[in-house]
């Protein structure tokens, strides 16, 4: 059985761009256990299914310690490396950000996702904000010697309707993806982008593996690693067509017109 610190350089190893490592994201341990048996090479947690998983909103409503909680049973039950959606650290200072990311490295995770949006409020932090909590966020991950995958997401693309998605919103990442660079983060992870075009001016313009997310409005996995993606996540879906079939399957069952 590997180390975890073993597992994170295993995990950073597949991010290749072209190539991308490709993350189903999961929400309990059956759900990871299903997803190791197809094949997969790592894990990921999504903030949005683990909290609906349980009956919450997204947005760091479900407790930390519960979402912990589940990443434990998960390691129990995989042995892949498990990467953690951590969203912003539940937390808004640098300081109460490393304490929730050492306690989230200690359940065994070899890396997570962490957000600069104002969780609970409105807008981003500056760039100048989220480098402090970044800077926080990268000591705790390396604080025993792990050397977690810091994944910097910008939710600069998720924060308007994709129609509206400007060349100078793409600009903006790219300085926030060169600054979180300096600032310690291993990836960047830009949620929510759907021009191609865009696509390839980010990915090209920075040098560390670019994050994106499959959504039913975007482009496929294929076409992402055709653009450069060195990573591509699933999100919430895999869960919310989970439950529609399960809406759908139940409701059939209680008109009486459900399979025998």
């Amino acid at each position: 059985m590997s180390t975890q610190k073993e597992k994170a350089a295993q995990f950073k190893s597949l991010h290749i761009q072209g190539n991308p490592v490709i993350l189903f994201n999961i929400w309990d341990a059956g759900s990871a256990k299903a997803v190791t048996d197809s094949g997969a090479k790592a894990l990921a947690t999504g903030s949005a299914p683990v909290a609906m998983a349980n009956g919450f909103p997204d947005g760091e409503k479900f407790p930390l310690d519960d979402a912990l909680a589940t990443v434990s049973r998960i390691l129990n039950a995989t042995d892949l490396p498990l990467t953690m959606d951590l969203e912003g650290g539940y937390n808004t200072a640098p300081s109460g950000v490393a304490g929730s990311i050492e306690k989230a490295m200690a359940t065994g995770i070899i890396g997570f996702n962490f957000e600069d949006q104002i969780v609970g409020g409105s807008g981003l932090y500056s760039i100048d904000e989220q480098v402090e909590r970044l800077k926080a966020a990268r000591t705790a991950a390396d604080a025993n010697g792990v050397q977690g995958f810091l994944n910097a997401r910008t939710d600069i693309f998720l924060k308007a309707k994709p129609d509206a998605h400007t060349d100078e919103m793409v600009d903006d990442a790219i300085e926030r993806a060169k600054a979180y660079e300096q600032a310690g983060a291993d990836g960047f992870f830009a949620p929510g982008m759907v021009d191609k075009a865009q696509i390839e001016k980010l990915i090209s313009a920075v040098n560390l593996p670019v994050n994106l997310i499959v959504l039913p409005h975007t482009p496929s996995q294929e076409e992402f690693s055709a653009l450069g993606a060195a990573r591509v996540s699933y999100g919430p879906t895999p869960y919310r067509r989970m439950i529609s079939w399960l809406k759908e399957a139940a409701s059939a069952a209680h008109l009486g017109t459900g399979e025998s």
